[in-house]
């Protein structure tokens, strides 16, 4: 009998953990990885793509495609924690200057707000941008950075400055979410 009930928990379980894309009332998707450990909400409406040497995960919207969410993990030295790679805006600083308007891109990044957070013994750091390309079209970009088992965490939202005012709030949400383990 103790046999078939941890079987069925097994496979509950298990069938929990590969199914972790599940809709939320307020329009939001949840997204787990228990392999990198990290999770976090997305808009709803929004579909995974895969993107060859990029980031660990990218959703991006149906309709307006430009629009996406992405996650990237980069190794830092041995035992360094995020407020030893330096403070909110010096972090955001080297972001803006190294993904969001590297060297020779025509684009420009300005970080426009900074902060720290602390959520279950992490800290995390809330960055926001607008960035000007080439075009002279503009994007908001947010991110939440984190230090996590030897790795830095960078979950990057960016959205059309035109687009911004009206999801906002599902994005800002979505960022705030981002959580490692």
């Amino acid at each position: 009998m103790w046999k078939r009930i941890i079987l069925i928990l097994l496979l509950v379980l298990s069938f929990c953990l590969s199914h972790s894309d599940v809709a939320l009332a307020d329009g939001l998707r949840s997204y787990v990885n228990t392999t990198d450990g990290y999770q976090f909400l997305y808009p709803n409406g929004w579909v995974q793509i895969k993107v060859a040497n990029g980031p660990d995960v990218v959703f991006h919207d149906l309709i307006e495609m430009s629009e996406n969410v992405s996650v990237v993990i980069s190794p830092v030295p041995e035992g360094k924690t995020l407020a030893q790679l330096g403070t909110p805006g010096e972090v955001g600083y080297r972001l803006g200057k190294n993904a969001l308007a590297p060297v020779g891109s025509n684009r420009q990044a300005e970080l426009v707000n900074a902060q720290e957070r602390e959520s279950n013994g992490k800290t995390y750091y809330l960055l926001e941008y607008v960035v000007k390309l080439p075009n002279n079209q503009q994007r908001h970009n947010l991110a939440n950075v984190a230090v996590s088992r030897g790795k830095l965490f960078t979950f990057n939202a960016s959205v059309s400055e035109k687009r911004w005012p009206k999801i906002k709030q599902s994005v800002e949400e979505s960022v705030s979410s981002f959580s490692v383990y």
